[in-house]
């Protein structure tokens, strides 16, 4: 769903080329409260050997965020280094390889166009694909941009007791004031539109997958109360599928565990989100 009054760029294959930039690391916490989220990424970029291009701007998207600070190598950018407008964050000289910090602040609540991150009744979900990774960070938001994803979440852990993200489960905790967090991190390399997050209230059928090598691969089905007795047959036809691409394709899953989250307040499908679909 595009926002009021905006209108769709159009975009051809013989116009492509390489990104300048590479995002090899991205490491995220999204603290999340009720009337906004804070999100302080870092991010480790180099120049792309492909590239054709040779200057020292970089060029990152981001539609509907505040800027809070920002940081080339943990030294903090004066405002006549960056440019702001309301698509892009324009650095004018950054080095062949760095680490990149920023904070924003994001409004979930408000946020109608189900895109980014957004609050719907009591749950945050998330929807990237194709551009809405825009709407939670600033970054190279295309998918010849591949990155290694680690996040951790922060939520209030009585009205958000659940908080996943994509790749394995590295650690958790609790925080003062009730607040609890969960770190995530994705091994694999992947496009900004298949990072994919949930925070909420819900209950989980849980099950294991057995691969061809051996591994014990814990899977688990997400649901809110009313419908956790409709999982057993998604269970079932879950496990059947990953049994069918191993004889078929010989392609084994490659993460400690299989999320899925069926909600009323995500009208999406078909998402490849890897490991939390």
């Amino acid at each position: 769903m595009m926002e009021a009054g905006s209108q769709p760029a159009t975009i051809y294959l013989q116009d492509y080329r390489p990104p300048q930039f590479l995002i090899t690391g991205t490491a995220l916490t999204i603290d999340l409260h009720e009337t906004q989220a804070r999100v302080d990424a870092r991010l480790t970029i180099r120049r792309n050997p492909a590239a054709e291009k040779t200057g020292s701007e970089l060029v990152l998207h981001g539609v509907q965020l505040s800027l809070q600070a920002l940081a080339v190598d943990d030294r903090v950018l004066a405002e006549d280094e960056y440019a702001v407008d309301g698509e892009s964050l324009t650095i004018y000289r950054v080095p062949d390889n760095f680490q990149l910090t920023s904070t924003v602040t994001i409004n979930p609540r408000d946020n109608t166009s189900l895109e980014g991150l957004y609050q719907s009744r009591g749950m945050y979900c998330t929807q990237c694909e194709a551009e809405g990774f825009r709407k939670i960070t600033y970054y190279l938001d295309r998918p010849d941009v591949m990155s290694e994803f680690t996040t951790t979440i922060i939520a209030d852990k009585g009205r958000y007791p659940v908080l996943l993200a994509n790749g394995n489960a590295q650690a958790s905790g609790d925080l003062p004031g009730d607040r609890h967090w969960v770190t995530w991190h994705d091994p694999f390399k992947k496009p900004a539109y298949l990072f994919a997050m949930v925070a909420g209230d819900l209950e989980c059928l849980e099950d294991s997958f057995t691969t061809l090598s051996g591994r014990k691969v814990s899977l688990k089905i997400f649901v809110e109360a009313k419908d956790l007795n409709k999982c057993g047959h998604a269970m079932q036809s879950l496990q059947r599928a990953m049994r069918w691409d191993e004889k078929v394709y010989g392609r084994e899953y490659d993460l400690d565990i299989f999320m899925i989250v069926a909600v009323d307040d995500f009208n999406m499908g078909a998402m490849e989100n890897k490991g939390l679909n």
